[in-house]
């Protein structure tokens, strides 16, 4: 019984680690969406007024 308990109690950690690491990646996704975009919008942005900056 003991080794069950054992057993069961170390399938619980696992599962809680990954699901913090899921909402991290999860969070860290959406961030790296946002950057994507507003790096999109610089590049268009100082495309249009033809700053060259190097």
């Amino acid at each position: 019984m003991n080794i069950l308990l054992i057993i069961v109690a170390i399938i619980a950690i696992v599962l809680l680690f990954i699901g913090g690491f899921v909402e991290a990646v999860k969070f860290l996704l959406w961030i790296g969406i946002i950057l994507l975009i507003l790096a999109i919008i610089a590049w268009i942005i100082r495309a249009l007024t033809g700053r060259n900056r190097a």
